[in-house]
């Protein structure tokens, strides 16, 4: 296959499972979307992990609620961080702890009952994010997986899950950073039209 062909087929089997998310995933984002609004104006937060493209997209998702997701919606900040941000906390817990706990520790301190952790992972094997979700589900906290392949072990830890049914990396974070912006534009709606007190 040439570069052109390759190049084409990249983009039409990213596209291809994007217009399949569109349908078989409605229903859960939207009542992902619910559980994000509830959380809010009950006070909560929304927390985000994952591992290297996908500690980007925890940060960039956590970073649309914080700032801002789009221009033309002013409104106030949404309380989300990201556990990747902060490299100190993430080389102390790995030191003490180990790296398995790099996101479980802060989450202990950070998290609340009601608060939504978003956990992103392409497998669903990743020791950290499964130490995560478990301590998230010990604390009330209502769990999201962004997921592929089979969802992984991930996948039975999440209240709810959001998988991209395809093993290939990128593609996979191609989906989740879709999903994100879509499941955050539904809620910016929402809480622009009636917002939080």
């Amino acid at each position: 296959m040439d570069e052109a062909a390759r190049f084409r087929s990249i983009m039409e089997r990213s596209a291809a499972l994007k217009r399949r998310l569109a349908t078989d995933l409605r229903s859960a984002v939207l009542t992902v979307v619910d559980a994000a609004e509830k959380s809010l104006r009950a006070g909560g937060k929304l927390l985000f992990c994952g591992n290297g493209g996908s500690a980007a997209d925890a940060a960039h998702l956590a970073t649309e609620c914080l700032i801002r997701l789009r221009a033309s919606h002013e409104r106030r900040s949404y309380p989300a961080l990201a556990l990747t941000l902060d490299p100190i906390a993430l080389t102390a817990a790995g030191n003490d702890y180990g790296f398995a706990h790099a996101f479980e520790r802060p989450l202990r301190g950070l998290g609340r009952a009601g608060d939504l952790l978003f956990a992103l992972s392409t497998s669903g094997r990743s020791e950290n994010i499964l130490f995560a979700l478990a301590a998230a589900g010990e604390m009330g906290l209502v769990t999201v997986g962004f997921l592929g392949g089979d969802g992984g072990p991930a996948a039975a830890l999440c209240r709810h899950v959001l998988l991209v049914p395809d093993r290939e990396t990128a593609r996979v974070q191609e989906c989740h950073i879709t999903l994100g912006h879509a499941l955050l534009e539904l809620l910016e709606d929402r809480l622009v039209t009636r917002p939080l007190s």
